[in-house]
């Protein structure tokens, strides 16, 4: 007998911590290219996942989404708070306050 399940094409559903990545990187590259306002929206969603989440996805947002983008952001310099909404800026912030700089 066959076994159904091994034959199967079978994907793997990627993590929330996999998926929040996708976004920074997706959210980075629209930044990168100029395309601004695809950022925010990028960054709009984040904060709507942060706000209704649950606490494993607004950990993910956290330690994931916003650590990325934003060490991104400082590294080519760009103004984080002109980008983040308020929400994401005030976690920001917690970041780098409590990080002893």
């Amino acid at each position: 007998m066959i076994n159904i399940i091994s034959t199967m094409n079978v994907k793997a559903i990627p993590s929330i911590y996999q998926q929040v990545q996708q976004l920074a990187n997706l959210t980075k590259e629209h930044i990168l290219a100029g395309n601004i306002a695809m950022a925010k929206s990028c960054l709009q969603r984040a904060e709507g996942i942060f706000k209704i989440g649950s606490t494993e996805m607004k950990n993910a947002i956290v330690n994931g989404y916003i650590f990325s983008v934003t060490l991104f952001m400082e590294m080519h310099q760009y103004n984080i708070k002109q980008f983040l909404p308020k929400s994401l800026h005030s976690e920001y912030q917690k970041q780098i306050y409590s990080s002893g700089l």
